[in-house]
C-alpha cells in the first residue's frame, strides 16, 4: 500500500502563519494594515494567506531586527510583483538597498558612543556646550524657542 504525500495547503490561517513565522496574528493585522503583506477573505471571511507571506514575513522581521523603518520596508516590497516568491538574487538586491543607510546608522551609534565617554565624567549635559544634546550650541544660532535638534551629520 502507497502511503499518500501530505497535502500542500495553498492557503494558510492566520493562526498557522503566526506559528510559523514567530509573529502574533496581531502583528499580521498590523503588517497588512500597512500594505507590507496581503491576505484574501475566504467563504466566511475569515483571512488566508498564501504561502509566499511567511518569506515576506520573514523579510519584514529581520529588517525591523536591523532597524530599518517599516516605511522604508514597505517601499522595497512595493516593487515586487504580487505572489511573487523572492529568490535569493532579488533578496540581494533588495537587502543592498539597505545597505546605506545600516552604514549611515553604524557611523551615528560609534559616533555617540565616543562622544558618551565625554559626558560620562562631568554629566552636565550643558545645553549649549553639550556636544550631544546640542553640537556647537546650533539651537542657540537658530534663535529663540524650543528646537528639535536632529543631526544627519553623525
Amino acid at each position: 500500500m502507497e502511503k499518500k504525500k501530505p497535502r500542500i495547503k495553498p492557503f494558510l490561517t492566520p493562526g498557522e502563519v503566526a506559528k510559523r513565522s514567530g509573529v502574533a496574528v496581531s502583528a499580521l493585522h498590523f503588517y497588512e494594515s500597512k500594505g507590507l503583506i496581503k491576505s484574501t477573505r475566504n467563504a466566511g471571511n475569515q483571512r488566508r494567506y498564501k504561502r509566499d507571506v511567511l518569506r515576506y514575513v520573514a523579510i519584514i522581521k529581520i529588517a525591523q531586527r536591523i532597524g530599518i523603518p517599516l516605511a522604508t520596508i514597505n517601499q522595497a516590497l512595493s516593487v515586487l510583483p504580487e505572489g511573487h516568491s523572492i529568490s535569493p538574487k532579488e533578496w540581494q538586491q533588495l537587502s543592498s538597498r539597505w545597505r546605506e543607510e545600516l552604514d549611515r546608522r553604524i557611523q551615528t551609534l560609534t559616533s555617540l558612543r565616543d562622544e558618551l565617554d565625554g559626558c560620562i565624567g562631568c554629566g552636565c549635559l550643558s545645553r549649549s556646550d553639550c556636544p550631544l544634546r546640542n553640537p556647537e550650541d546650533r539651537l542657540g544660532q537658530e534663535g529663540t524657542g524650543a528646537r528639535l535638534l536632529e543631526d544627519s551629520e553623525h
